[in-house]
């Protein structure tokens, strides 16, 4: 490998577009493209510094030779005041320009300080050879993001912040023939992300900016929970290396015997260069998309109780369950009871490995729709575990108001006396308002169908779907993914909540966006939700001509023999062969989300662990899509606490301590949930409840998208897997089967024929 250097490069096969400085280089293949990315040989690099944040941020720079659409394929980083010494502006290695004489951009490189230290607000220490780099995985909706100068959002932390572009679904081109081509399908918007990478961990090699290239973190909301997921997944997995090279990628070539060379030369040395993670906070990751159908179905259909909006639906969900229970069990899956923490073998001990299945039993599972089985007793023990996780939290509330049950919130006196189990009653009762402290959170909850155990309603202050995206609070919402830490809304001057669909970044470079759905070409049904099943097809045989017609175009394979929709699918990867595992994953999401089932994050875990990943998933109660960090976790905290357990040499980081709440809010009446017909709170503060109560709640808030279609977020993600001509395809393999096998069935049905 650390010759491949002095091996023929078959760079002949592209097109590579150099900036003139590199070509006035007189360099050419791979050392052309390593000195066209070294920020050394950038005359246009700018920093600006921000004196509130103490920050320096590096305007946007082309993160690649050989962009597509130059404006979503950039990069930019933002990094603690304290690891530089200045901006050195004629090239002799000295800092001309210091925090103090700053006033505006200037041109020119850092000058690192590698003695310096930053101590984290949870405790931990970093230097600029150490510090984390956190990774902002944009694509909401799977759309694109247009490049942003970085936030300094964790400048305070001691971590550098990178912000990336990235093309997205519905993005073209204009050939040179005049032909539009779409450009955004899978995995373009991983390509970028991966593209970016690699040129901030090059320059981390060459000194040029500060940060470790071993504790790289992705992190992203909605379709950027995805990507920060298949990102960390992923990791420098050679299936993704000829699209890098597509677009000209620092660190990743192709030899002309057919095999790659993964190397930068640092100094006259090669040294290995890796597009992986160390780790992922991923909130409400939209993926795996390959299962989501008949996974969100499985949720569906396991409350007895939820009204579809028509029959096909309803008959479609129960067809994708069975589907679903017979993939379960054919993956296999076990799992050690000491990984996850629960006895699910009811032996009374953390000793065995259990294997997981779903079961059929009309009168056993009466309640579930027939559905029962280990896997779904592993699910119904983490959904439980994450209500006890926020109840055994409830002191780190702020702003809350509490009330008594007579609905009379309660004096400052009461509050301040209250203990964690008064605290834990009046949750589980519903005697709360969370305020703004305890909201945000991305898009509306409720909808049609379904309900509550016991014919309760659903979670006060839900919308509907296509609601405003909720507000987050000061410092409640993770900033890398959607709402402003304060003070850091934009870190050189932009606006806090510029949010547009037309340039679908946000300025603090938030990944958690509300995306409007677009009318694609073709391969959609539309209309999914209303009375009619489609507006596109006029009978069952169109649409099922139409779903045959693209999955074997998909299944064909691009332009380099994949399927798009395999390659994005992430349990394809975790401890595969060829990938780089993570050390550590964390997936949050709303307990009642609409956009993605839990049994997505639940398989990610379970994949993840069997890898020997330390994985963790967070369904946060009464948290709908993209959930805000709450009750005293954020991304720095697990982070830290990450870094603290496995890197040789650092502190012990734990969760803090906190003062419980003692003034009350100004609520006037409750509004949270109550739960206590269908929950049981024991003299020990643990929580208990049946899966049938549990998906009951689940499924309250979960109908912004149903069953059937392909139509995780009416049909959003359809749009990625695309191809040259199309900027959308049907793409589930498990629909059509279903389509297929069921057609008797289901045709009567399609678009009310009967009811």
């Amino acid at each position: 490998m650390k010759k491949c250097f002095a091996l023929l490069l078959a760079f002949a096969m592209l097109a590579v577009t150099l900036p003139a400085f590199a070509e006035e280089a007189g360099v050419s293949g791979k050392e052309a493209i390593e000195y066209a990315l070294n920020l050394a040989n950038n005359p246009d690099q700018e920093w600006t510094y921000s004196v509130d944040a103490d920050a320096w941020t590096l305007s946007v720079v082309t993160a690649v030779t050989n962009p597509v659409i130059k404006d979503e394929e950039g990069v930019s980083v933002c990094v603690p005041g304290a690891y530089v010494t200045g901006i050195d502006t004629d090239g002799d290695g000295e800092a001309d320009v210091t925090a103090k004489t700053a006033s505006d951009a200037v041109k020119g490189s850092l000058v690192i300080d590698y003695e310096a230290t930053v101590t984290s607000t949870n405790g931990q220490t970093y230097t600029a050879a150490t510090a984390p780099c956190i990774l902002n995985t944009g694509a909401a909706g799977y759309g694109n993001s247009s490049n942003t100068a970085a936030a300094a959002t964790y400048a305070a932390e001691g971590y550098i912040n990178v912000a990336c572009g990235n093309r997205g679904k519905q993005d073209s081109y204009t050939n040179g023939a005049g032909e539009t081509v779409y450009t955004g399908d899978a995995p373009s918007c991983l390509v970028d992300q991966k593209a970016a990478t690699r040129f901030v961990k090059y320059n981390i090699l060459l000194g040029n900016l500060p940060g470790s290239v071993d504790y790289w973190v992705s992190t992203g909301g909605s379709g950027g929970g995805a990507h920060a997921a298949m990102f960390a997944a992923t990791s420098n997995n050679p299936d993704f290396y000829d699209y890098q090279i597509a677009v000209g990628a620092v660190g990743v070539y192709k030899l002309a015997d057919g095999s790659y060379c993964t190397t930068v030369n640092i100094n006259g040395e090669e040294v290995a260069l890796s597009d992986g993670a160390w780790g992922c906070v991923a909130y409400s990751a939209i993926t795996s998309l390959y299962e989501a159908d008949m996974a969100l179905a499985m949720e569906y259909t396991l409350n007895t109780g939820f009204s579809y909006n028509t029959d096909f639906q309803q008959a479609l969900a129960a067809v994708l369950s069975q589907e679903y229970m017979d993939y379960i069990n054919g993956q296999n899956l076990t799992v050690e009871e000491a990984a996850v923490g629960f006895d699910l073998d009811g032996d009374g001990e953390l000793g065995s490995t259990v294997a997981l299945t779903i079961e059929y039993d009309a009168e056993k599972y009466a309640d579930t729709n027939g559905f029962g089985g280990s896997y779904l007793d592993l699910y119904l023990a983490e959904m439980t575990e994450n209500l006890q996780w926020y109840v055994d939290n409830l002191a780190y509330a702020e702003g809350w108001t509490w009330f008594n049950a007579e609905g009379e919130a309660l004096s400052d006196e009461e509050v301040a006396a209250m203990t964690d189990a008064d605290r834990a009653q009046a949750f589980i009762e519903g005697r709360y308002d969370k305020g703004s402290s305890g909201r945000g959170g991305h898009g509306g909850m409720g909808g049609p169908g379904g309900g509550f155990p016991g014919g309760k309603g659903g979670p006060g202050g839900m919308g509907g779907h296509g609601g405003e995206m909720g507000g987050f609070p000061e410092g409640e919402a993770p900033a890398d993914m959607g709402g402003m830490p304060s003070g850091d809304a934009a870190a050189n001057g932009g606006e806090a909540d510029a949010r547009s669909f037309d340039n679908a970044d946000v300025a603090a470079n938030s990944a958690g966006d509300e995306m409007d759905v677009g009318t694609p070409d073709a391969g959609t049904t539309q209309a999914v939700g209303a009375s009619a099943n489609s507006n596109n097809y006029a009978d069952y045989d169109d649409m099922l001509a139409a779903y045959e017609a693209d999955i074997a175009e998909l299944q064909a394979g691009d332009a380099y023999g994949n399927n798009i929709v395999d390659l994005y699918n992430p349990l394809n990867y975790i401890g595969a062969q060829g990938t780089e595992n993570p050390t550590w994953m964390r997936i949050v999401c709303g307990a009642v989300e609409g956009d993605i089932a839990m049994f997505n994050s639940l398989n990610m875990q379970i994949a993840a662990l069997n890898a020997g990943i330390d994985a963790t998933i967070e369904w946060q109660w009464d948290g709908g899509h993209v959930p805000g960090e709450v009750l005293g976790n954020s991304l720095a905290l697990w982070v830290d606490c990450m870094y603290g357990q496995y890197v040789d040499g650092a502190a012990a980081v734990t969760k803090s301590g906190t003062a419980a709440q003692t003034a009350n809010g100004t609520a006037e009446s409750p509004s949270g949930t109550d739960l206590s017909g269908w929950v049981t709170l024991d003299s020990d503060g643990r929580v208990s409840f049946s899966l049938a109560d549990g998906m009951a709640y689940r499924t309250s808030g979960a109908s912004k998208a149903v069953p059937g279609f392909d139509v995780i977020d009416y049909g959003q993600e359809d749009y990625v897997f695309g191809d040259g001509d199309t900027d959308a395809r049907h793409w589930s393999a498990w629909v059509l089967k279903a389509l297929q096998e069921n057609r008797e069935a289901l045709e009567s049905l399609f678009n009310g024929l009967i009811s």
